[in-house]
């Protein structure tokens, strides 16, 4: 491994040593394996979607310009880039289809291990999309709010938008997006519909295919909201609750579990059950019982909705189970490295995949099917206190680093606490403080982890910096995760790192919301799926300030951006209007014009654009830049 500093996390740094000493192989080991890396594919400039290539351009001009087929550089990059946001929204999208699944099958009355913990909030949900719920029972609800969810996955009409685009935005937005013709009518049918533009001998138009690629982007937020929403009404409106996080959340005389991956359908049941099985694990000489723990996105839902301690975020998902206290990782969909299972050859954890789309050779799998949801959990909770029974106590390593987290802030509890400063109109205090400077703007964070930056230092440099500029902060995902681990998720980093008017801000909010102090630096809002909650709140500062989305002083930031999920969510972001920023240097820029394109002409069709600086702290002043161009528009 080389002298480049891997994280900023001390329990990472404290378990590579031992992994090292022990012939454990990391992400970090394969990292440096694989340089140096394809400079072609680096570009975005090689192509393998046919079996005439891999076809690659020569950037210095002296090689090929044109792949076997005649596809350029342009087409080629453009290509690339709109299979990924397919794959990212397909991501997303199946996350959704699932839980609206689940919804219907309770709405029809089928006897499942899940109900509706937010009748309120389903009712909501169906007056928005234009369905009446007055007078009718709560499954009639259900069923109708799950079939109009299900419609945007099979609607056939193009001319008719998805549901839960349309309504979700600003009047002004749907009719731009429409006129652009990027506004989708079916999630499934985008994401096809791109696949066959970029087979060889389809679209070549580096521009059409990029449109293309918004619509895909705009598939993937429709996916995201339903998801977020729909979890919500089945599993509860996530609420401020304190925890921790980072790997001390382990504890050795316990039956540790981690839940990893995305879907909360299984981990919340796992959630449930463990309680119930709590005697078991002491019985079998767990003294503490069992000990759930979050790993990535999985363990922010559970993090958000239970108080459930975040472990770890993506990129140290390998290091939990070299503490060697971890009995079960169990794992569902996502963001889940297969080198896991090949870590049971030193330790005695069980690696438990549960989809059917997602098995790992060497893992155990249970397959999870919703009818069997109970029993499927009670046969992981075995598995993991049999594993603590073979546990070899001197192989446990457990970092003593945790930090508190206070966490659980979605839309709905944004809008709790801004009503105990304002009830008749909860809106008014954010609004005013932005319009007086008190708030400057206000930035979402986003996004992975990406080994090739030091793990967690971008994000936490970038925020840093925009609390001292008083920019108001939410995070998602694995980017929540990194504030978590470090502290930045307290009262305390607002006291230390606030600008003197953010700081007024979050204490007269924390204070009346009933916290004794500030809100945290840093809004935890969800996993990544979650992003949604920032824009529910933008559009409704935008309605009532009577503005679009490219109106506002709100930007977006994915300093470590990594998978093609990433990608599409960085691209709807940009598409509703937000300047995006990105720490890593995107897979394009082998063609100058998709580069042009995303970073300053897309500016004139959507308002939106991406900004590539690698450099944390330079990003914060172009962020802080683009929030101040932004409040120059409307004159404030």
């Amino acid at each position: 491994m080389s002298n480049m500093k891997t994280s900023i996390d001390p329990a990472v740094n404290y378990l590579l040593p031992l992994a090292q000493k022990a012939g454990i192989e990391t992400a970090w080991d394969r990292f440096e394996a694989m340089k140096p890396q394809c400079g072609f594919g680096e570009l975005g400039i090689c192509c393998r979607i046919c079996w005439k290539g891999p076809c690659r351009i020569d950037p210095f001009g002296n090689g090929p310009q044109k792949g076997i087929c005649g596809a350029d550089a342009d087409t080629i990059v453009a290509r690339n880039l709109a299979r990924m946001i397919a794959a990212g929204a397909a991501a997303h999208a199946e996350h959704g289809h699932h839980v609206a699944l689940t919804l219907l099958e309770i709405g029809e009355g089928h006897a499942l291990p899940y109900k509706i913990k937010e009748e309120k909030k389903l009712r909501n949900i169906a007056e928005r999309l234009n369905l009446n719920p007055e007078g009718k029972d709560i499954k009639q609800v259900a069923k109708e709010v799950a079939l109009a969810s299900l419609e945007d996955f099979s609607r056939q009409k193009s001319s008719i938008p998805c549901n839960w685009a349309k309504e979700t935005l600003t009047a002004s937005r749907v009719e731009k997006l429409v006129e652009l013709g990027v506004m989708p009518h079916n999630i499934h049918a985008t994401i096809a519909e791109i696949m066959h533009r970029t087979h060889v001998g389809c679209d070549a138009d580096a521009v059409n295919i990029l449109l293309g690629g918004l619509k895909g982007a705009l598939a993937d937020y429709t996916g995201m909201y339903l998801s977020t929403e729909l979890s919500d009404v089945l599993f509860g409106i996530p609420e401020p609750v304190v925890t921790a996080a980072n790997l001390g959340v382990l504890k050795e005389d316990a039956v540790n579990i981690a839940v990893h991956g995305h879907n909360p359908l299984l981990s919340e049941i796992v959630c449930d059950l463990a309680i119930k099985m709590n005697e078991e694990a002491k019985k079998a000489g767990a003294k503490e019982g069992i000990n759930i723990v979050g790993i990535c996105c999985t363990g922010n839902e559970v993090m958000m909705r239970r108080g459930i301690p975040l472990a770890t975020n993506y990129l140290s998902q390998e290091l939990a189970l070299v503490t060697g206290a971890v009995d079960a990782i169990v794992v569902d969909v996502q963001c889940i490295m297969p080198s896991l299972a090949a870590l049971k050859e030193c330790f005695h954890t069980e690696v438990i995949t549960t989809m059917p789309g997602n098995k790992i050779p060497g893992a155990t799998h249970l397959e999870f099917s919703e009818e069997t949801a109970l029993e499927n959990a009670a046969k992981i909770i075995k598995l993991a206190i049999d594993a603590y029974k073979r546990r070899d106590r001197s192989k446990v390593n457990i970092p003593d680093y945790k930090e508190t987290a206070i966490v659980g802030f979605s839309a709905e509890a944004v809008l709790a606490a801004l009503s105990k400063v304002n009830p008749e109109d909860p809106l008014k205090p954010l609004i005013d403080n932005i319009v007086n400077g008190n708030i400057l703007g206000i930035a979402l964070f986003a996004g992975c982890n990406n080994l090739r930056v030091t793990q967690d230092h971008n994000f936490t440099t970038i925020a840093k910096e925009l609390a001292r500029n008083n920019v108001l902060m939410l995070a998602t995902g694995c980017g929540a995760g990194a504030f978590a681990k470090h502290g930045l998720m307290t009262q305390e980093a607002t006291e230390a790192y606030a600008g003197d008017s953010l700081k007024e801000v979050l204490t007269v909010i924390g204070e009346a919301a009933g916290l004794n102090g500030p809100l945290p630096l840093v809004l935890h809002m969800g996993s990544c799926v979650d992003n949604t909650r920032a824009v529910n709140l933008a559009v409704a500062v935008a309605n009532k300030l009577g503005v679009d989305l490219d109106k506002l002083p709100v930007v977006a930031s994915a300093p470590e951006a990594m998978a093609e999920k990433a990608v599409a969510i960085g691209t709807w972001a940009v598409t509703l209007g937000l300047p995006t920023h990105l720490g890593i240097v995107p897979q394009v820029i082998g063609s100058p014009l998709v580069t042009e394109v995303l970073t300053e002409k897309i500016k004139d069709l959507v308002g939106g654009y991406f900004m590539v600086e690698t450099d944390p702290k330079k990003a914060a002043v172009k962020l802080v830049a683009a929030i101040k161009e932004r409040r120059e528009g409307l004159g404030i």
